[in-house]
């Protein structure tokens, strides 16, 4: 009876033993299984991060437009932040020349901050409208005379007025400031007020900001640059009793406005997968708070 009930015990824990050890397997069993979901989807994670981060890297290249600089400036800086294996480089050479240099292949986008010629677009050039600006007449913050009429200003740029007295300002003569020949600036406000080729010139200067500095400096000086270079240096003109804002020029109600293009070599969709990324990220809610940001009209 004593060795049968030994026998019974041994017996017992022997099956004890067993299962404790086969439930030992099956946690280890469940942990590496665990351990390999865990794998997975860590792995999946890993790749879907890397499909969201997968940088796309070269160079884009601009040329053209000086008064598109402020613009272009703060894109660029957005841009790159965004995606850091892009490089993107701006020369400010000129609308005219902006859009020689894309004809001529020699960069990806052409600025004009001003329409297409028509023999630019019969070359190939396809005008994108960015932004719309406005062209802000400006003196010199002791110049009394604050508005003109649209003749009053023909007259001065043709050199029929010559002195701030005959539109009832002080006993003054009149320093003509403008842009250099090819400026979108400049042929931008020679065309909207028909003086193209007509214009006397005491000084053409090959920047915005260079205008704005030599009026600013300048007593007797008036000169134009875009809206958004617009500071407290200068005094903004009014043309025909209406100012130069944003309101004024989205109503319709001021002259001197004109579009920001940055030209491609046919449409967007043909360009390479750099500039398209460029014009989505542009036309996107960041890059249309960066347009409003410096001061421009987004298009309609």
């Amino acid at each position: 009876m004593k060795n049968n009930l030994v026998k019974k015990l041994a017996v017992g824990m022997t099956a004890l033993m067993i299962c404790t050890s086969f439930a030992g397997c099956g946690d280890a069993s469940s942990s590496a299984a665990d351990d390999s979901a865990t794998g997975e989807t860590t792995e999946e994670t890993q790749e879907v991060t890397t499909e969201e981060t997968d940088d796309l890297s070269g160079n884009i290249s601009l040329a053209g437009s000086t008064s598109m600089e402020k613009l272009c400036e703060a894109l660029s800086e957005g841009f790159m932040a965004k995606y850091p294996g892009i490089n993107v480089s701006v020369e400010y050479t000129g609308s005219s020349a902006g859009i020689e240099s894309l004809s001529a292949g020699s960069v990806d986008i052409g600025n004009a901050s001003r329409n297409l010629k028509d023999e630019e677009k019969s070359g190939g050039a396809t005008e994108n409208i960015v932004a719309i600006d406005g062209i802000a007449l400006i003196t010199d913050t002791e110049n009394t005379v604050t508005n003109l009429t649209t003749e009053q200003l023909v007259s001065i740029y043709t050199g029929e007025t010559t002195n701030w007295s005959e539109l009832g300002g002080s006993d003054e003569a009149i320093v003509v400031i403008g842009r250099e020949a090819g400026s979108g600036t400049r042929g931008a406000f020679e065309e909207l007020l028909e003086i193209e080729d007509a214009c006397t010139y005491a000084q053409e200067l090959d920047s915005t900001g260079a205008v704005l500095a030599k009026v600013a400096s300048t007593p007797g000086a008036i000169g134009y640059v875009s809206l958004d270079a617009i500071d407290d240096t200068v005094t903004s003109m009014s043309l025909n009793d209406v100012a130069a804002t944003e309101d004024t020029i989205k109503a319709g109600d001021y002259q001197l406005s004109r579009p920001f293009v940055m030209a491609t070599m046919g449409e967007v969709t043909e360009q390479s997968e750099l500039v398209q990324t460029w014009f989505e990220y542009l036309n996107s809610e960041e890059g249309q708070q960066i347009v409003s940001g410096v001061g421009l009209i987004l298009p309609e």
